[in-house]
């Protein structure tokens, strides 16, 4: 039956090949079930209905890329358009979280459209290859910036940002923190960033997870030895897992079906639906395209067969994953690590799927991890985005310059969005003035994409 299904044998591969794939895969991204919670929950979203949200958009996600395409891709709620989510939209720009969701909803619902037509690759294309690399450079930084705030590491001062110390801490914000609460909270993360660091060299495969789990193990050893005291009033809790209510799966209906469409037709909510569109369209596409040169799946022609299936497996999920409650579902670029094992069909993908619903039982476990042990793995997914800085060209400076300003202006101005907007404006405002826009073909779309950010900033 397996055969028959994924065709395994055409594909030069087994079922054991497979199965093993898939379980390296669900490890090497198995963080974002404690990621995901603990980025939306400063949303005001309910941690324990975004895990269960989170598990269910990767079941789901996972299982369509192995129906629609029989690909060993999976799928979660994406790094980068969480914080775009959660940082940008609604703590930055000031709206709710079901606002954010519908937008999220609506871009899953476009691009259904668009995959069901060849126009998202279309899109993909038209945007120029620096600015793409750009782009996930600019959100590595935010992440990575986001991971430092979360551990305490890096905190608002007199210099407008410094680094970590307890006493400064006092003045900055206010409250009663120590050694005790704060202080070694800080010392663990610093100490996680280096054990994954150390894994990720070692190349120990789910280095990001086990990260995590040992930067939480030993804050557990510094409760039990009084070391890290919990402190309610400071947002800092027990580490140990709650067991209580047993092994019971944690509730949706806090965050199920909230979709928010009033002002659906502002310019604002075009601007952040094609903040979501942008993110997602190239962070899906470059990840397939990736994954699939490693495992040789590209046709002579460079293009990846049955890539319209993958696209609408994607499309689907997002738009799912929307209504149950969580940000934007794409494909995982932590797939490569299961294409590394040999896993080359969607029974690759039904093993990680599967055990992303087994995970659904675990929830005590995952909600425990705190934001000190998960700021590691926000440092190095950071890390792995950054490294595209080097497919842009810095020698022809009318493409390095809109790149520069599109990486810096997402972590400076906290924002996703503004990276995207500065960079496209700045592109084809360059090119126009210098009269290389010609010479290089700048789309339709690019112009059309700049004057729509010069009238956000105009009118919004």
């Amino acid at each position: 039956m397996l055969e028959k299904v994924f065709k395994l044998s055409e594909n030069k591969t087994d079922a054991k090949t497979e199965i093993l794939a898939g379980i390296t895969t669900f490890m090497t991204m198995a963080y974002i079930l404690a990621v995901n919670p603990s980025i939306l929950s400063a949303t005001g979203m309910d941690s324990g209905a975004v895990f269960t949200a989170t598990a269910l958009a990767a079941f789901i996600g996972t299982l369509l890329m192995a129906i629609f395409a029989n690909y060993p891709f999976a799928l979660a709620p994406g790094m980068g358009l969480n914080a775009y989510f959660a940082y940008t939209v609604v703590l930055g720009m000031g709206y709710s979280w079901e606002y954010a969701l519908t937008a999220v909803f609506a871009e899953g619902i476009i691009f259904i459209l668009l995959s069901a037509t060849n126009v998202r690759e279309a899109i993909f294309n038209a945007i120029p290859q620096n600015l793409k690399a750009a782009v996930s450079v600019g959100i590595g930084l935010f992440i990575a910036f986001i991971g430092l705030q979360n551990a305490k590491i890096v905190i608002g001062g007199s210099t407008l940002l410094q680094l970590f110390s307890v006493d400064k801490y006092n003045e900055v914000n206010g409250v009663s923190a120590s050694f005790n609460n704060v202080g070694i909270t800080v010392l663990l993360a610093i100490i996680g960033i280096i054990v994954t660091g150390i894994l990720v060299v070692k190349n120990i495969k789910g280095n990001i997870l086990w990260g995590i789990l040992i930067t939480w193990l030993l804050g557990i050893i510094c409760q039990f030895t009084g070391l890290y005291v919990p402190n309610a009033d400071l947002g800092f809790y027990s580490l140990l897992p709650n067991f209580s209510n047993g092994l019971s799966i944690p509730s949706l209906s806090p965050i199920f079906c909230k979709l928010d469409f009033s002002g659906i037709f502002s310019l604002n909510f075009i601007v952040i639906l094609f903040a979501f569109l942008f993110v997602d369209l190239f962070d899906t596409i470059g990840t397939l395209i990736g994954v699939s040169a490693k495992a040789d799946m590209l046709d002579e022609n460079g293009k990846l067969p049955r890539i319209k299936g993958a696209l609408m497996a994607d499309a689907v999920a997002t738009t799912v994953g929307a209504v149950i409650g969580t940000s934007t579902t794409t494909t995982f670029v932590e797939s490569a690590s299961g294409v590394s094992e040999g896993g080359r069909t969607g029974l690759t993908s039904v093993t990680t799927a599967i055990l992303f619903g087994l995970s659904l039982f675990l929830s005590p476990i995952f909600l425990a991890i705190p934001s000190f042990a998960t700021a590691p793995a926000l440092v190095i997914v950071g890390l792995y985005m950054l490294t595209n800085v080097t497919n842009i060209d810095f020698n022809d400076m009318s493409e390095a310059i809109p790149c520069y300003v599109c990486i810096i202006a997402m972590p400076f101005f906290y924002s996703i969005s503004e990276g995207i907007s500065m960079g496209v404006i700045t592109y084809v405002a360059l090119n126009l003035i210098t009269g290389k826009a010609k010479e290089k073909k700048v789309s339709i779309l690019m112009y059309v994409l700049a004057v729509l950010f010069v009238l956000k900033y105009v009118f919004l």
